[in-house]
């Protein structure tokens, strides 16, 4: 079975995690078919706007733990050499997100931690399920983001917001991530589905040229120092994977206790 589900419906292009078991968690192989199909949404001039969201009753939980977990096993070098590559392969599909001529929304149910609320930060517009759950959650494993959420997420909620948000790694719930405008809407759940399809179609009729260019004015106000933050964000969190916080946090949530970081 596919992890990721790609279709094509009108000028829409669906891109949909296919990993409920696991709450959409993500691994290598997951990562590298998001890459792929971003980019395939990026070339396909019949797409008009993109949907990203989860199979199952989950957005995204974030990595995958138990990729972590054998990774622990490892010696810190090559702990850290492993993690590097694994964030590494994450920055195509976050280049391709950012550069996307075209807009692109996720649409968010369940969870939405770590890597996950990555995602929902790289998309354009974002819709939440009133009892959606939001996380940046690296802090309990003893390392810092990936996934450009310290490009991203200080831009968005203030540089004191986002040190709160990952420093404590405390969940918040969808009314507080749209107070934050981490969200665009939040609705029912039962009225997510055709609240997104709403939206995807409304962008998907718009004007494509005017979208285009539009995002990349918005986009430029990140700056330019995007793709070397990418480079910063994997090497700080490889070099938190070498360590024995990063051991200890990821023993901790799969035996599904406090961690106890060193001193």
């Amino acid at each position: 079975m596919s992890k990721v589900i790609v279709e094509r419906r009108g000028g829409v292009f669906e891109i949909r995690l296919n990993r409920p078991e696991l709450l959409n968690a993500v691994d290598r192989e997951t990562i590298a078919a998001l890459a792929a199909a971003a980019a395939d949404a990026a070339e396909d001039r019949n797409a008009r706007v993109v949907l990203l969201r989860g199979a199952g009753t989950h957005f995204c939980a974030g990595g995958d733990i138990t990729m972590f977990g054998e990774l622990i096993r490892l010696a810190p070098d090559d702990r850290r050499r492993e993690l590097y590559q694994t964030v590494d392969a994450l920055h195509p599909l976050l280049v391709a997100l950012r550069h996307m001529p075209k807009p692109v929304v996720a649409v968010v149910q369940g969870a939405a931690a770590g890597f996950g609320l990555s995602l929902v930060l790289a998309a354009d517009l974002a819709l939440a399920a009133a009892d959606a759950v939001f996380a940046c959650g690296y802090i309990h494993l003893g390392t810092s983001p990936d996934g450009a959420m310290t490009a991203i997420l200080p831009a968005v909620v203030g540089l004191k917001r986002a040190a709160e948000l990952i420093l404590l790694g405390e969940r918040f719930d969808a009314a507080r991530a749209l107070a934050l405008g981490i969200v665009n809407r939040v609705v029912a759940p039962d009225a997510l589905t055709a609240e997104a399809e709403a939206l995807v179609e409304r962008l998907a009729a718009g004007p494509a040229d005017a979208y285009a260019r539009t995002k990349a004015l918005i986009q430029t106000s990140l700056g330019d120092a995007f793709e070397a933050q990418l480079r910063r964000e994997a090497e700080n969190f490889a070099a938190c994977a070498a360590t024995d916080d990063f051991a200890e946090g990821v023993r901790a949530f799969l035996e599904k206790r406090r961690p106890s970081f060193s001193r």
